[in-house]
C-alpha cells in the first residue's frame, strides 16, 4: 500500500494543528486508546500509535492500521497582581482567543515475520500555544502570545529476541513550528535592551525547526498476565529558531527533551486489564526551557546562559483499567498525575507558557463493528490548576526592574477524541 499520501496528508493537517499539553507541554497519552486509560502505553500497546508511548509495543499488535483526531480545549490566564503600575498593568488576562485545537494522529504497522515488524506512527508529540487578546503590559505593547507544535514522524522497527520479549527501535523524524507576538519590551535596543539580537525576539511570524533523536523500548511477558515495559527516549535535537534566536538561549535553540519510563500491565481477569506507567521528563537539560528566567535576564536572550522558561523535570504517574463487557464493547478509564514544572518565582515568563495543569481524569470506549474494525473514543478533564507568584517580578523602574509585584497562572483542559481501527 501506499502510505506516501496518507502521511504527507496528516502531516499538514498536524503541522496546522496546535495545542497546550498536559504533561509540561508533552502529551498525557499518545493514541486514543491510551488516553482514555490516564495515558498509559508503555507495558500496554493497543494501537499502531504504540511507539510514541514504547517503539516494542508495534511487534505485539499485527498488521494494523489506525487514524484518529483529538479535539483539545485548554483554558489559560495570568493575573498581575500588585504591580507598580497600578491598574494600568494589575489585574486578569485571558490567553483564549484561540481555544479549540484539532490533533490528528496515524498509525500504521505490518508484521515481516513471527520475529519481527515495521511500521510508522505519526502524531502531534506536545506543544503550547497562549492567544492574549490584549497587550500583557510587563511583556510588550501588543497582544501577546506563543504558539509551538511538535509532530513526530515515527518508523519503528521490533524484533522478538524470545517469545516473550520485544524489543523496538524507532527513529524519531520531528518538525516544529514557533512564532511570538506582543514581547516589545525585550526587543528594544540600548538602553532596555534585554537580548543578544533584538529584532529576533518578537511578531517575526512563523519559524520552522527540524531535527532527529532515538526512541528504544522493551516489553517482557512474565507470564499470561503480567507484561512489564522499559522505555528511553534521546534528546530530539532540533535545528535552530533562526527568527527567533534573541529569544530562545543558545541563539533559538529550542531542542525536544529525552524521556524514559517503565510501565506495568496486568490482565487481572479475562475481561479486566489494569495497568500503570511511570514516565520522567528531563525538561531542565534544554537551556531554553530549564534555565532560570529572572537570574539569567542580565546575560541577554538568546544567550548560551540566556533566560530560559525555568522549567523543572516532570514525573508523570499513570494509571488506567479497561474491561470488556463484551466481544464488541470495551470500556475504559485512567487518571494522570504529573509534578509540576513551574516554580513560583518562574511565573513572570511563563504567562506565555502556563502549563501548570497537573491531574487529569479519563474515559474511553472502543466498539467493533460489524466489518470488524474498531471506533474508539477518549475523554479527558485536566482539572484546574494555580501557581501563585512569588519572588516572579523584579521590582524598580525599567531597565532594570519591572514594577514587582506577582504573576499568578491558571489552566485547565478538556479534550475529545475518536479514532478508527482495523487489522489489514
Amino acid at each position: 500500500m501506499n502510505l506516501m499520501k496518507p502521511l504527507l496528508t496528516l502531516s499538514l493537517l498536524t503541522a496546522a494543528a496546535n495545542a497546550s499539553a498536559t504533561d509540561g507541554y508533552f502529551a498525557h497519552g499518545y493514541g486514543v486508546k491510551s488516553q482514555g486509560m490516564g495515558g498509559v502505553g508503555i507495558a500496554l500497546p493497543q494501537d499502531a500509535i504504540a511507539a510514541a508511548s514504547n517503539p516494542a509495543g508495534m511487534g505485539l499488535i499485527g498488521d494494523r492500521m489506525d487514524v484518529g483526531m483529538t479535539w483539545f480545549r485548554p483554558q489559560r490566564q495570568s493575573e498581575i497582581t500588585g504591580n507598580a503600575g497600578g491598574s494600568a498593568v494589575n489585574g486578569i488576562y485571558q490567553a483564549n482567543d484561540k481555544e479549540n485545537f484539532f490533533i490528528p494522529e496515524f498509525g500504521y504497522n505490518r508484521q515481516i515475520n513471527p520475529e519481527a515488524t515495521l511500521g510508522v506512527s505519526v502524531y502531534g508529540n506536545g506543544g503550547m500555544n497562549t492567544d492574549y487578546s490584549r497587550a500583557v503590559p510587563l511583556l510588550g505593547t501588543s497582544p501577546a502570545g506563543i504558539d509551538l507544535i511538535q509532530l513526530f514522524v515515527a518508523p519503528t522497527a521490533t524484533w522478538k529476541v524470545t517469545p516473550n520479549n520485544t524489543l523496538g527501535v524507532t527513529l524519531n523524524l520531528a518538525y516544529q513550528r514557533f512564532k511570538a507576538t506582543g514581547l516589545e519590551n525585550f526587543a528594544a535596543p540600548s538602553p532596555n535592551n534585554y537580548s543578544t539580537s533584538y529584532t529576533n525576539v518578537t511578531n517575526n511570524g512563523y519559524d520552522s525547526s527540524y531535527g532527529a533523536g532515538l526512541h528504544l523500548g522493551w516489553i517482557g511477558q512474565l507470564n499470561e498476565a503480567v507484561s512489564l515495559g522499559a522505555t528511553y527516549q534521546t534528546k530530539t535535537y532540533m535545528s535552530k529558531f533562526d527568527k527567533y534566536s534573541g529569544l530562545f538561549a543558545e541563539q533559538g535553540d529550542f531542542d525536544i527533551p529525552s524521556s524514559y519510563g517503565l510501565g506495568l500491565a496486568i490482565k487481572a481477569t479475562p475481561a479486566l486489564t489494569l495497568a500503570g506507567d511511570v514516565q520522567r521528563i528531563n525538561y531542565s537539560k534544554v537551556a531554553s526551557v530549564g534555565n532560570a528566567s529572572l537570574s539569567n535576564l542580565g546575560n541577554g536572550l538568546g544567550a548560551d546562559n540566556g533566560a530560559g522558561f525555568g522549567w523543572k523535570n516532570v514525573t508523570a504517574i499513570k494509571l488506567g483499567a479497561s474491561y470488556a463487557f463484551n466481544n464488541a464493547l470495551t470500556v475504559r478509564t485512567g487518571y494522570n498525575h504529573s509534578s509540576q514544572p513551574i516554580r513560583s518565582n518562574e511565573t513572570l515568563f511563563n504567562i506565555l507558557a502556563p502549563g501548570v495543569v497537573q491531574d487529569h481524569l479519563t474515559f474511553g470506549a472502543s466498539w467493533t463493528l460489524s466489518n470488524q474494525a474498531e471506533l474508539s473514543l477518549a475523554y479527558m478533564h485536566a482539572f484546574e490548576q494555580s501557581v501563585h507568584g512569588s519572588g516572579s517580578v523584579i521590582p524598580g523602574s525599567a531597565p532594570s526592574g519591572f514594577g514587582g509585584g506577582e504573576v499568578n497562572l491558571n489552566m485547565h483542559q478538556d479534550s475529545l477524541g475518536i479514532a478508527y481501527g482495523w487489522k489489514l
